[in-house]
């Protein structure tokens, strides 16, 4: 079994993310080797919570001008997970 701390590499802040979590349904960045299972253990492990469900989509990224030298640049290739939780069970994100 992987580290939840490898596999999960950061939320998602942004409003549908934000209007995801009225519903217990969170979102990550995780790591593009990472399977469903692993997203699984690393949440239920990392934050004691029970999981319900898991969807998992890769996102190209995106092509950018550069304004300097005119050239292309590119944003990274990211694979993201929602993360659906058993009822009652929630994660506060923000409680540093």
């Amino acid at each position: 079994m992987r580290d939840p701390h490898n596999v999960l590499i950061r939320p998602v802040v942004s409003e549908k993310s934000y209007t995801l979590m009225d519903n217990n349904v969170y979102v990550f960045v995780v790591d593009p080797s990472a399977t469903k299972i692993d997203v699984r253990h690393a949440v239920e492990q990392a934050f004691d919570v029970r999981v319900t469900n898991v969807n998992t989509l890769n996102r190209k990224g995106k092509t950018k001008r550069n304004r300097k030298g005119g050239g292309l640049g590119h944003r990274p290739d990211t694979k993201r997970a929602i993360v659906t939780l058993a009822e009652g069970d929630s994660i506060d994100l923000f409680e540093n």
